[in-house]
This record gives structure tokens, sequence and C-alpha cells, in this order.
């Protein structure tokens, strides 16, 4: 009888000592063939790309068959890619500054933007083997190139422009000490400062200034001596994604083994240099950006009125935790940039859950702030109505509330009309601000025009007149608004 309670017992402590071996075994199953990453990307059956169309030819905006796409050797290369993790590739267009935040937060899932595998980029996301390792140049006004020569001493005391967060603006930082560095968000920016003499050159990657000297004949590519590359040019995805990424190095290692690379950039040369006229390969793009400059300002105004009365109202109130609340708020509202307020809401609703997108995110930003400065304009309109109108008010029996609702208020309006209505016109304005998280407003549209058409200045012009066109507009039909609410009131 001991012998089986023994026997018994040494098969409980065994059974005992292997549990926790089992039920580790199926979790190392699993990390072998996925990751966090992966895992979402699979589950949502989509792959989000982030990018920043301003880039040709590694991505840009190309008229195919009457359509708008973004097109370029990155976006075919990015296809791919998707359609070898089994799921479908959807493209994510914002500012270059803004990809590497909205990977961190998830808006996004991988970088697929000419972007460079840097050691501080590496302390915060994961890099691919890299598909390019192209040289760095400086591409300056031909009629001044017999000035400079690879030697980059010789431009010591001049001004050279560079993309912000780009190995361009360090390699510039490090090799050009003795000139004065000017970092810009958009390439089609610095092109445009060089065509008109405020900066002596550009330091892009080859493709870039080769593109740019094909379709300009005015520019020149300089070779610095010794020749610098500009880096591993990678695809960037979340930190700690194993699987995720050794997938995408192997359908990345075939697309390059198979010459489907050297096809896909061959294919993105001639898109940019395809033979349309002008308006027919980029006027829809304005047509869209106006359209969406009016409808983002329409949503801000709106939600800026609403609450900039309520603000307003807080701020007027005896109570003094409402008074307090409405006066932080402006103040604070009113002290930031709206640049910050725009990541902060794009990016910090990402972080408690709420998945919105560019447009949302920034007519909330553009609501947000223009509220605080309604809240002032609907506060002084207020406090400008003779307080013997409230007295009256009381005298005959009505409340608070309907003396300001029903006596107050409509009068203040004729009196804040005006300024409201400039409001609105700086709204409309002020839309080119959010361009920085993908919202593709009026200005995103004309970067993305500039960078496709190798044409700094002349979308420029255009998008001025558009602007022109809305802010006269509106102010003239405000006037006449204002007009007619002062003939009701004689």
């Amino acid at each position: 009888m001991n012998s089986i309670l023994k026997k018994i017992s040494i098969v409980i402590m065994t059974i005992t000592m292997l549990l926790p071996l089992l039920a580790v075994l199926p979790t190392h199953a699993d990390a072998a063939t996925t990751d966090p990453a992966l895992t979402k990307i699979k589950k949502k059956g989509t792959l989000v790309i982030g990018l920043s169309a301003d880039y040709a030819p590694f991505e840009f905006h190309a008229t195919v068959n009457g359509r708008d796409q973004i097109v370029g050797f990155d976006v075919e290369m990015a296809k791919k890619i998707a359609k070898d993790l089994g799921v479908k590739p959807v493209i994510k267009e914002m500012g270059f500054d803004g990809l590497i935040g909205a990977l961190q937060t998830g808006k996004i899932d991988v970088i697929i933007s000419g972007i460079n595998a840097t050691p501080e980029r590496e302390k915060v996301v994961d890099f691919s083997n890299s598909y390019m390792k192209p040289l760095q140049t400086v591409m300056v006004l031909k009629k001044d190139a017999s000035k400079y020569s690879g030697n980059l001493n010789s431009f010591s005391g001049k001004k050279i422009g560079v993309q912000k967060q780009t190995t361009q603006e360090t390699y510039a930082q490090e090799s050009m000490s003795g000139s004065t560095i000017v970092s810009l968000q958009k390439v089609p920016d610095l092109v445009a400062q060089l065509s008109t003499g405020k900066i002596a050159g550009i330091v892009l990657n080859e493709p870039i200034s080769k593109a740019y000297t094909q379709q300009n004949k005015a520019f020149k590519i300089i070779y610095p001596k010794p020749s610098s590359g500009e880096g591993a040019v990678s695809i960037a995805m979340p930190k700690n994604s194993p699987v995720l990424k050794a997938k995408i190095n192997k359908s990345l290692g075939n697309i390059i083994k198979s010459g489907e690379l050297e096809a896909y950039q061959k294919r993105a040369n001639k898109l940019m240099f395809a033979d349309q006229s002008f308006w027919a390969k980029y006027g829809n793009l304005f047509v869209k950006g106006t359209l969406l400059t009016l409808a983002l300002a329409a949503v801000a105004v709106v939600l800026g009125i609403v609450l900039g009365t309520v603000f307003a109202l807080f701020k007027l109130s005896p109570n003094t935790i409402l008074r307090i609340i409405g006066n932080v708020y402006v103040e604070y509202v009113r002290g930031t940039p709206l640049l910050v307020q725009a990541f902060m809401v794009f990016f910090g609703t990402q972080v408690i859950g709420l998945n919105l997108s560019a447009f949302a995110a920034g007519a909330l930003a553009m609501g947000l702030n223009s509220a605080a400065y309604v809240a002032e304009i609907i506060r002084s309109g207020i406090n400008s109505v003779d307080f013997g109108q409230t007295e009256a008010s009381r005298s005959l029996g009505l409340s608070k509330g309907k003396t300001m609702r029903y006596v107050i208020l409509p009068q203040a309006v004729k009196n804040i009309l005006p300024a409201l209505g400039n409001e609105f016109v700086t709204i409309i304005k002020e839309g080119s601000v959010v361009s920085v998280i993908g919202v593709g407003e009026l200005m995103f549209q004309t970067g993305v025009v500039q960078g496709a058409s190798f044409k700094p200045f002349f979308p420029l012009v255009i998008a001025s007149l558009i602007y022109f066109v809305l802010t006269f507009g509106i102010s003239r039909s405000l006037g006449y608004a204002e007009k007619r609410m002062n003939r009701s009131s004689r």
C-alpha cells in the first residue's frame, strides 16, 4: 500500500513540475510566428503605410487614368510587401516630421518614405534591411556652379538648405559647419529658395537631385569629395517587432533580387515626366484642397462658436469654479501655438484609444483653438450691451438665463459679427497649419504639386489667388449681412 501511495505521489509531483513547462510551450510557439505589431496588422487586414508624398521619385502625386494617385517606387514596393503579408495596403499621407510620432502612437503600421536608419531613430523604432544607399549631393544654380567644388569648404559662409529631421540635415551640420543651415519641412520650399537665390545650395540624395536637374536645366549637381552615402534607406516599423521585421526583410529581399525595385524606379521616372498640361495633372489637387479647406473651416467655426459661447459665459459667471475654468482654458489655448495643439490632439487622442482621422483631429484642434478667441469676442460683445437692458429685463420678471438668451445675446450678436467674420477668415488661412498631420487642405495640396511638378513658385501663386477669392467672398458676404442687421435695428 505504501509503495502504491509513493508511486502516486511521484506521478503527482512530476505532473506538477511539468505544468509550468506545458503552459510556456505554446507561448514560445506563438512568439516564433507573430508579434504584437504583426498581430495587429493581420487582425485589421490592412497595412497602414505612412509617407510624405512630396519626395519624387520615391513618392509623389500624379494623374493616372484621369485620377490623382500617390505613386513612386516606394509606393509600389509598399503594395508588394502588403500583398506578401496577405493584407491590403492603405496609404496615409502626412508631413515627414510627423511620421515617427504617428508610428509610435499606432496611427500607422510602417513608414515607407525614403527614411534612413540612424542611431537616434533606432532607439525608438525598428528598421528593415536597406534597399538603397544613395550618395549625398549638393544642388546649386548652374550659373553659380563655378563658385563651388566638391570641397565642402567652398560653401563656407553660405546658406545651405536641408529638409528637417533627415540625414541631410545631420550631414550638413557635421560636414558643413562653416555654412548657415536652413532647415525646412518640404523639399519644394527649399527649391523655391534656391531658385530665388536665398540659399546657395540644397543637400539632397542623388535620386532627388537628379530628378530636379533633369526637369530644370537651371540646376546642377555637385558631388562632395570624398563621396559620402546618405545612409541606409529602410522601412521603419514599431519597436520590438522581430517577426514583422523578418517578413518585411524577406519580401524586400525578393523585390531587390528579382529586379522589381529597378522596374519600379523606371516607372516612377516615367510618371514624373509624363507629357500633360499643368492643370490636367494637378488641377484636381487644387480643387480637392479648396473644398477640404472650406469643410475644415466650417467645422472649426461651428465648434468654435459653440464652445466659445460656453467659455464666454463661464468667464462671466458668478460661480468662481466656472470662472477659473473659463479663464484657464482661454489663457492656455491663446498662449500655445496651433501647431502644438494639432499634434497634441492628433497623437494624444490615439494614446487614450480614440483613433481620429487627420481631418477630424485637425478640425477639432482648430475648433478648440478658435473657441478661446471666440470666447473673448463674445465676452466683450456681451459686456458692450448696456447694463440697463439687464435691469429692465429682470424688472419685467425674466430670469437670468432668459435675460441672457432673449435680450443680451441678440444685441451682442450685432456687435460681435464683424469680429466673428474676421475669425472665420483667419481660420481659413490657419488651416494650413494642420497640414503637418496629413490634412489634405489647400496648402498641403500646394506642397504636393510643388514636389510633383518641380515648380516651386507657380503653385503658390495659384494657392494665393484661391485664398484671396475665398476670404474676399466671405468678407463681402459678412459685410452684407452686417448692413442688413443694422437696417433692421433702425
